[in-house]
């Protein structure tokens, strides 16, 4: 055993820990867990925890069901939410097959091994994602679209009247490691944001599924609903998960260049020329749903138009105006439904693309695009993002860079759930239908 898995165990025995809980992430980005009395903790944090795989959405096989999971030690974390006495902790793991293989299925995996691409190149990869998110009420015991507050952006007591739900989701954070750097009410009735500080992409990725999990758990002890979907309710904003992103190189940030007119390097620029290029396929894993769509229309402060600026927030792609080593780009059309691990895997496997390839992007678009015509916009060659799942994933399908960096196993898997959703929306009668026509006809 390891002078750090040694430490470690000394510490889960002073923080009182009783359970641990062994964390992964399915395809469609839900986390799950298997929960193991405490002395078991050695035995994940070395050998590994086997268990069957077979049931886990993407996963695999039934015939080929054993998979282990090793426990990431810079992961452990005690769940502040849960009792003080038989006290719980967790760990991010990774899923390894026979043979001590990483999974090919394990999107944390599809995400490492794009980290290493860039890290052959000299590069760190940092993002920083905004999750926005609604807390409705909760009837009878169920969840509902009902507000819990009327608050408006930047509001505070009495029309936000969640803002101590948010403040013990931040504390619990805080508590589990994260730097949180701001949380605030948002533009609609019982929308909310709770940012934190960016890192690297793998443990931005793992913090964003805390997040989801810590938020829901919290906001369940208050009667309420927390709900990352991206469009809950029609004809007000969606919640929206934008990712601030940037490269480093020696310790600097790669994106900076003093000396030129947007003080922007070569490196940032063939980067978004890479994001806007594959900018079609990254929205299948960005925006993995039949409800996403919903939310990717104008109006909403959501982006549908491929182009970039260092002004407008109308823009696919937003610079914002830090400079010198807070230089990064804002990726606006990832949603808080998608899978962060495969999120971030495409838009770095595009992004270096475009450097490796030298991909400019054309010219920023500093104009509203709303208020553009379509006329105007295709004078301008802006295209708008898929209009639906089944475009997007046709987009994946064709997009060599993007599949190669999921990996075959995951791309098959994402090819049918899209056609399965598909399908089931297609075959559903929607109550928009039946206001419409039932009557009429």
């Amino acid at each position: 055993m390891s002078t750090d898995v040694s430490k470690l165990l000394k510490k889960i025995e002073a923080d009182d820990v009783k359970f641990v809980r062994l964390q992964f992430i399915d395809v469609l980005g839900m986390p799950k867990n298997a929960a193991v009395p405490v002395a078991q903790a050695e035995k994940s944090l070395t050998e590994g925890t086997w268990f069957d795989g077979s049931s886990i959405d993407g996963f695999t096989r039934i015939e080929e069901s054993d998979m282990l999971l090793k426990a990431d030690p810079a992961s452990y974390a005690v769940l502040p939410w849960r009792p003080s006495e038989g006290k719980v902790a967790r760990f991010v793991c990774d899923v390894y097959t026979y043979g001590n293989k990483p999974f090919e299925g394990d999107p944390r995996y599809a995400l490492k091994k794009t980290m290493a691409e860039a890290a052959k190149m000299g590069y760190t990869f940092n993002t920083g994602p905004e999750l926005e998110f609604f807390l409705f009420n909760r009837v009878d015991g169920k969840p509902t679209t009902q507000f819990s507050d009327t608050g408006a952006y930047f509001d505070l007591a009495p029309n936000d009247a969640s803002e101590n739900v948010r403040r013990e989701i931040v504390l619990s954070l805080t508590q589990m490691g994260f730097e949180i750097e701001m949380s605030h009410h948002e533009v609609a009735a019982s929308q909310h944001e709770i940012n934190f500080k960016y890192t690297d992409a793998v443990t931005t990725a793992d913090r964003v599924i805390t997040q989801k999990f810590a938020t829901k758990a919290i906001a369940l002890k208050y009667g309420l609903h927390a709900s990352f979907m991206a469009k809950p309710v029609a004809g007000i904003n969606g919640s929206g998960m934008h990712t601030h992103c940037s490269l480093s190189k020696g310790g600097k940030n790669a994106f900076f260049d003093a000396d030129s007119e947007k003080g922007l390097s070569q490196t940032a620029l063939y980067y978004i020329g890479g994001l806007l290029k594959h900018a079609k396929a990254i929205t299948r894993v960005a925006n993995p749903t039949i409800n996403s769509y919903k939310r990717l229309v104008p109006g909403y402060e959501a982006p549908c138009y491929i182009s970039w600026s260092t002004t407008n927030r109308s823009a696919l792609i937003r610079v914002p105006a830090a400079r010198g080593n807070g230089t990064r780009t804002e990726f606006r059309s990832p949603d808080p439904m998608c899978n962060p691990y495969l999120t971030f895997a495409c838009m770095l496997a595009a992004g270096l693309d475009g450097i490796k390839n030298k991909i400019m992007p054309p010219d920023s678009t500093d104009v509203n695009i709303y208020h553009l015509s379509d006329k105007e916009r295709k004078k301008m060659k802006i295209e708008m993002l898929p209009g639906s799942l089944a475009e997007s994933q046709a987009y994946l399908m064709k997009d060599n860079v993007l599949c190669d960096a999921l990996g075959g196993h995951i791309v098959e898997n994402l090819a049918r759930i899209s056609e399965a959703e598909t399908d089931a929306f297609r075959l559903a009668v929607h109550p928009w239908e039946l206001d419409r026509y039932l009557a009429t006809y």
